[in-house]
């Protein structure tokens, strides 16, 4: 079961494969060309939460991470202190399909490879709920399989089927600018949501 208790564990033994210890060069340049560092930010299964210390050190202001592991939840309170008493970071001990909140942007690196798969139409439908009309989800997918999991790989066309009800396709392809081990085996994807102003 991919509960506190698994995740947690995997952070004390350190068994975090699917840390590249940075931000991801694809996120980072996003982030680049991002004008209002004001917007509300959300980062699911934050795990090490590298691309909230690259926003914050860019002058981002209003940023959500969530972790289902409370181990983790502790460091990051700890380490991100200064930037919490300012206000410009909360740090969450939830899981993610319990969280509330209205978003501009959801970045994705790593929790949805993370997830049981068969949370993925699910994890869909609650991205889209958490964002605000025209908010975006942005961020990289394994397209490639992986044997057991997590991580959980997957297909294009696979991940397509999910987002399509929800968002607007605006980038979905071969990320160019991955990390050497994973050039060819990711998608960048940038996704704005189709929620109707109320």
């Amino acid at each position: 079961m991919l509960n506190d208790q698994y995740w947690s564990q995997r952070y004390e033994n350190q068994q975090t494969r699917w840390d590249i210890g940075q931000a991801a060069p694809a996120l980072k340049e996003y982030f680049d060309q991002l004008t209002n560092k004001n917007s509300t930010i959300l980062i699911p299964g934050c795990g090490n939460a590298h691309e909230a210390e690259y926003l914050l050190q860019q002058g981002f202001t209003n940023i959500t991470l969530i972790d289902i592991s409370g181990i983790l939840v502790n460091i990051l309170q700890e380490k991100l202190r200064f930037h919490i008493e300012k206000g410009s970071i909360r740090v969450i001990h939830q899981d993610f399909f319990e969280h509330s909140g209205s978003y501009d942007l959801v970045i994705e690196q790593t929790f949805f490879c993370a997830i049981d798969p068969n949370l993925r139409k699910i994890y869909a439908e609650k991205m889209s709920e958490l964002l605000n009309p025209k908010g975006k989800l942005v961020g990289l997918l394994f397209d490639c399989n992986f044997e057991g999991g997590p991580p959980f790989g997957g297909s294009r066309a696979e991940y397509i089927s999910y987002f399509e009800p929800y968002f607007t396709l605006k980038i979905f392809e071969e990320c160019f600018n991955s990390i050497p081990p994973r050039a060819g085996n990711e998608l960048f994807i940038c996704l704005e949501s189709l929620k109707k102003i109320k």
